[in-house]
This record gives C-alpha cells, sequence and structure tokens, in this order.
C-alpha cells in the first residue's frame, strides 16, 4: 500500500513537472514580446494599421496605438500569471486564443503578401511573414500541452490575498509601460534616428558594399513550334540566344532577388522646401544646434497638442535671441494646414516638407523634436516633455561653448 500510494503520487506529479518547460518557454516569450512592443507602442500601432487596411477595418485606425497597447499588456500579463500559475485555466484559454489569432495573422501575411512584417518583436528583432508564422506554430505546439493540462496549473503562492496583489501589480505594470512610452517616448530607440546615430553617415553607401544581386528571367517563344520556355540571363546570354531568329522575347523579363546587398539604414529620407527642392544635406549637416520639429499630420493635432507646438515654437524663439540656431517644422501636411498654423502662432520655424514615413521614424510623438549638431541626434523629445530654454541652455548649449 505504502509503495502504490508513493507510484500514484509520482504520476500525478509527473505532469505537472512536464508543464515547466513549455510553461518557462511560452511564459518568456509572450513577456518578451509584449515588453518590446509597449516599449514603442505608436510603432506597433502603425503595423496594426496596415492589417486593418487589409481587412477593411480602417475606421479603427485612429484607436490603433491604444489596441497596441491593450494587446502588449495581455501578452505580458498571460505570459507573466503563466509563469507563477495563476488562474491557469484562464491564462491557458487567453493563450490558445491569442495564438489562434496571431497564427492567423501571420499566414495570411506570407502566404498573401500583405504585410512585409509582422511587428512581432517591434523593430528590435525584425522577422518576415513566414518566420512570423513559423514562431507561431512553435508556440502552438507548446501551448497545447499547457491547455490540455490547464487544471493542473497551480500557484506556487499560497496566499490568496498576496496573488491577488500580484496580479494587479502585473495588470497596472503592463498598461502603465505602453501608456508611458506612448506619451513619454520608447525607453530604448532601435531606429535609425536614435540619439547618437550620424543620419549623414546613415545615408552614404559605404565603399565597397555589395549591391542587391537580382536573376532576370526570359521567356522565349519558338516560331515555329510555338513552344514557350523560361531561360535565365546567364543562359540567354551565355548561349547567345539573342542570336537565334527563331526565338522570340515575349513581355518584359521577371527580375528575382537572389542574394540581399547592403540595405541604407536611411534610404528615403528627403526634405524638400515649399518650391520642392531638395535641401536633405543641408538641413542634416547643419553644424550649428538644429531643432527639426517633427509634425507629420497638422490636423491631427488635439488642442492639447497645438498648445505643446506652440511652447516648443516661443521657447526656440527665445533661445535664437541669444544663440545661432536653426529650427524648422518637418511636415507631411499640404501648404494650407501650414499657413493656417503659421497664422495661429506666428512659427519660427522654417516649414520643410518630409513624407510621412520617415516621419514616423524620427520621433513618435505628434508634434516631437529632434535636436541636432552636424548630423548627430543629440536627443529627442515628445510634445509631453520637451524642456524649458533654461533646462536647454543649461544641459545643451552651455555645455558646448
Amino acid at each position: 500500500m505504502t509503495y502504490t500510494g508513493s507510484f500514484n503520487t509520482q504520476k500525478k506529479q509527473k505532469p505537472a513537472l512536464w508543464l515547466w518547460i513549455p510553461r518557462l518557454i511560452v511564459g518568456t516569450l509572450f513577456i518578451f514580446s509584449g515588453l518590446i512592443k509597449a516599449n514603442d507602442p505608436l510603432g506597433f500601432g502603425y503595423k496594426l494599421q496596415e492589417y486593418f487596411h487589409v481587412f477593411g477595418l480602417n475606421f479603427l485606425n485612429d484607436y490603433a496605438h491604444w489596441i497596441a497597447i491593450a494587446l502588449c499588456a495581455l501578452e505580458i500579463i498571460l505570459g507573466a500569471l503563466l509563469i507563477l500559475g495563476i488562474a491557469g485555466r484562464k491564462v491557458a484559454w487567453g493563450l490558445l486564443l491569442l495564438i489562434i489569432f496571431f497564427t492567423f495573422l501571420t499566414f495570411y501575411s506570407a502566404f498573401f503578401e500583405v504585410v512585409k512584417s509582422c511587428g512581432c518583436f517591434g523593430d528590435a528583432i525584425p522577422l518576415t511573414p513566414w518566420e512570423s508564422f513559423i514562431k507561431d506554430i512553435v508556440l502552438l505546439i507548446l501551448i497545447i500541452p499547457i491547455f490540455i493540462y490547464r487544471d493542473r496549473i497551480k500557484p506556487f503562492i499560497k496566499s490568496l490575498f498576496t496573488r491577488n496583489l500580484l496580479t494587479l501589480f502585473i495588470i497596472i505594470a503592463s498598461f502603465g509601460i505602453g501608456i508611458y512610452t506612448l506619451y513619454f517616448l520608447p525607453f530604448v530607440d532601435f531606429l535609425p534616428y536614435k540619439e547618437g546615430n550620424n543620419l549623414v553617415e546613415l545615408r552614404k553607401i559605404p565603399e565597397g558594399a555589395e549591391p542587391d544581386v537580382y536573376e532576370h528571367i526570359y521567356q522565349l517563344k519558338n516560331k515555329t513550334t510555338g513552344e514557350i520556355k523560361k531561360v535565365t540571363d546567364k543562359e540567354y546570354l551565355g548561349e547567345k540566344l539573342w542570336e537565334d531568329e527563331n526565338l522570340e522575347v515575349i513581355g518584359d523579363p521577371e527580375s528575382k532577388l537572389i542574394k540581399k546587398g547592403f540595405e541604407l539604414p536611411i534610404p528615403d529620407l528627403i526634405i524638400t522646401d515649399i518650391e520642392g527642392t531638395d535641401r536633405t544635406e543641408e538641413v542634416i549637416s547643419n553644424p550649428y544646434f538644429n531643432f527639426i520639429v517633427v509634425s507629420r499630420d497638422l490636423t491631427k493635432l488635439s488642442p492639447f497638442d497645438f498648445k505643446a507646438l506652440d511652447r516648443i515654437n516661443t521657447t526656440i524663439r527665445e533661445l535664437s535671441e541669444d544663440y545661432n540656431i536653426r529650427a524648422i517644422l518637418a511636415t507631411a501636411s499640404s501648404t494650407e494646414d501650414v499657413n493656417y498654423l503659421n497664422d495661429q502662432m506666428d512659427l519660427v520655424l522654417e516649414t520643410f516638407y518630409v513624407d510621412a514615413v520617415p516621419l514616423k521614424s524620427m520621433v513618435r510623438s505628434n508634434p516631437g523634436v529632434m535636436l541636432m549638431l552636424n548630423g548627430v541626434v543629440v536627443k529627442k523629445w515628445s510634445q509631453y516633455n520637451f524642456p524649458s530654454k533654461e533646462e536647454l541652455i543649461k544641459n545643451y548649449f552651455d555645455k558646448m561653448q
């Protein structure tokens, strides 16, 4: 009887111990994924807008960043509670439903080639849709036993009060991280416009860099037999097929990427004036302190944003009276919107036009400010933490004298 009881005890404990492996892997990955995206909820929101467009849900675009914060928080909460063993049944259901949803999205993106990067780990670890789909399949395989044995997931914290208090802290912290970074910029910037980067150098192709390698495929039709065959450019040129008068090239050759070459970190930054003249190098290589105030869409400014932009404009005007600085407004808005803004607050900022895509990467804020010197990004601020004139002088201008 004693031996049998020991055997039964071991049999009951073994599945629970075995569950620790997928619990730790899944829990850690969910926490990591949630934290990486919560570090930049605005960037994740942009990615969600791509999915909204694909599925005809554009009415959700204005709420994308809040949906992003909620999804990031849900990942962190589920991952943390899974490891702690709290609310095992509910967590298992949540994990299963969430991974099925993510797996569907990544498969749809990969198969129909509608979204080039899933944003699973933000800009920190870019994954292709197929890589993301494989990752989700692995997670699904790990989550299935967690779901099957969900009744055996028990909390190792015995006190109900302590568990509830810890759960409340996890929920508040998970939402708090995303809300904080939404208003005060990411803790860690993974984009090419991050502080310390030289934008002039990031727009140059280094000597010896290898370009993309493409293979060109020709469709050839035999005029006599009507047979159509495909050949590569190497075959076409190597076998001198162009000399065969019986062969006819149909349409344009198809290009296929064989080897990815060097890719510029900043390939799409073009700053133009109102006349369309390219002023990019002039602006970013300015040897003096250069304030670049970013507002990709002036029509999206709330009354609070408008007041913040006015405060930024006033602070820069006061600085310009004592220091040799340049300040520009970089926007993708229309000239009419810029003129209206100028009438309202008498802009000291020179207006330049930039595509919305690089503006989204410059500063994750609308408006936001980037301080540059000799092509280097010195500091970035959102509209909520842009410093006063005195702080700017103390922390930057006086130090450079």
